[in-house]
């Protein structure tokens, strides 16, 4: 348990050249970290991942499981008999001591020797095998969890490791999902609208006041290694977009020649788009003077006031520069997404500790697409900024680099082989390959996805669903007033 903070003075907004008191670094308040809470917490993490993940196979045949619908993905299948194979790496053989169900098939499923666009050709379970074997590592598992003791060793104190694969099995099943939004065919998903925006248009950008915050988290107990460890930054008062930039938004971009335009574009984007032809985001097409979209089988009109969707970072970069602003960085998401000027803290989450319920953000898999922007007042960070996690991952200008005193845990290739070749516990040393994106979307699970997450994608992938948000210094011009369609 961390100590309870000292009192530190309120940073002052720094746009008025005020000076700005500069706190330690202050822990958030974490969660329960009894055991039996833990355990408990573990229990239903892990029964939520299953049911969905079942849900993302049950609706397809056969060959739509074990069909490759894209290069860039998996069969469903694999992702199936992985995430088994991993409850019975970790779970079983790690935390149990136990021998495991099938550790003969550690070569088939380990994501690292094979390539996706290589995995049709392995030896891999039948679909029925697959269900079998996954439940009887589970039944197993639960075996584990229910003897485990909690504070013998880190693996297992506050259930950490089943909190972890849980939040593998999610991330698979969001990737599933994707997989889904590749597939060719009939609709089989199916889900509700999300909700509209309430009464009250908020405004198109906040202030994020400037000054030290804590970035990271020390004391999260079910957080990954490269969301550790906590430090503070200082960040410069900006502006930021109240929302995600919405389908309108990018279509004036598109109409206003976006596309055709190399000043907008990072150099191995615009090399990006003269080698692939990219004209829109994927999945959208002309429709007159409109545009359509695919979405999980459907073809439908996309709508103007959603976030746009499957945008590349490039694709981002270039609209932010068109519109005469930037992405924002790392820290700069992260802090406007949870520090409190009012108590000097970083919360877990924008609207504070509580976990994410259904009037806070759009995950889960709750809705099939992001709600419209302005949706969900209750989420709002003390900002002022809305729809900070969920509805879209958001691309950042930051590259996915080590925070300081990181250490690799519990296995170096969750993070560690993903930063710059020579990186250190303090940063870049070569390039860097990857891109960071923050707060989720409507296919991320709450239990993997809080304001310290980060994730991290080559800046040309869009099959993803992600989005972005734009920026600005405090002392540059709002160029986008003149560009954003009404209500964008």
């Amino acid at each position: 348990m961390s100590a309870v903070p000292a009192r530190h003075a309120t940073p002052t907004d720094a746009v008025a050249g005020a000076p700005v008191a500069t706190p330690a670094v202050v822990p958030s308040p974490h969660p329960d970290t009894a055991p039996e809470a833990c355990a408990a917490r573990a229990l239903a993490a892990l029964e939520a991942a299953r049911a969905r993940t079942l849900g993302l196979v049950d609706c397809l045949d056969e060959d739509g499981l074990t069909a490759q619908h894209s290069p860039l993905m998996s069969p469903l299948a694999w992702d199936l008999a992985h995430i088994g194979n991993q409850e019975d790496l970790w779970l079983l053989r790690r935390a149990g001591g136990r021998p495991g169900v099938r550790p003969d098939l550690d070569p088939v499923y380990d994501a690292f020797l094979t390539p996706r666009a290589d995995r049709p050709g392995l030896p891999m379970l039948p679909p029925t095998e697959a269900r079998r074997y996954v439940a009887e590592v589970r039944a197993q598992a639960l075996e584990v969890l229910e003897k485990a003791p909690p504070d013998a060793e880190r693996l297992t104190r506050s259930a950490f490791v089943f909190g972890m694969i849980a939040q593998h099995e999610q991330q698979h099943d969001e990737t599933m999902l994707a997989t889904h939004q590749l597939r060719r065919g009939p609709a089989v998903l199916h889900a509700p609208p999300p909700p509209g925006v309430p009464d009250g248009t908020p405004p198109p950008e906040v202030l994020v006041p400037g000054g030290p915050f804590t970035m990271g988290t020390d004391d999260d107990p079910w957080a990954l290694d490269n969301e550790r460890s906590a430090h503070r930054v200082d960040v410069p008062a900006f502006w930021l977009d109240t929302t995600p930039v919405t389908a309108g938004a990018y279509a004036a971009f598109i109409d206003d020649g976006g596309y055709d335009e190399p000043r907008w574009w990072h150099p191995d984007g615009w090399a990006h788009v003269l080698r692939t032809g990219l004209r829109a985001p994927l999945f959208w097409r002309r429709d007159g003077d409109g545009w359509t979209r695919r979405r999980f089988g459907r073809v439908e009109p996309v709508p103007p006031d959603s976030p746009v969707l499957h945008v590349s970072w490039y694709e981002a970069d270039a609209y932010a520069r068109w519109a005469g602003r930037r992405l924002p960085t790392e820290a700069e998401w992260e802090k406007a997404a949870r520090y409190d000027p009012a108590t000097g803290r970083s919360r877990r989450y924008p609207w504070g500790e509580a976990d994410p319920g259904p009037e806070h953000a759009n995950l889960g898999q709750r809705h099939l697409e992001p709600a419209p922007a302005g949706a969900y007042p209750l989420g709002e960070a003390p900002c002022g900024a809305r729809q900070l996690l969920g509805d879209v991952w958001e691309w950042t200008a930051s590259d996915f680099t080590p925070y300081p005193g990181f250490e690799a845990y519990p296995y170096p290739e969750y993070s560690e082989v993903f930063f710059p070749a020579g990186a250190g516990s303090a940063g870049s040393a070569g390039a860097a390959d990857y891109k960071v994106l923050r707060g989720g979307s409507f296919g991320t699970a709450h239990v993997a996805c809080r304001t310290t997450f980060r994730n991290w994608d080559y800046p040309v992938r869009r099959q993803i669903f992600a989005g972005f948000r734009t920026a600005r210094a405090t002392d540059t011009a709002d160029a986008t007033a003149a560009r954003r369609p009404e209500r964008a």
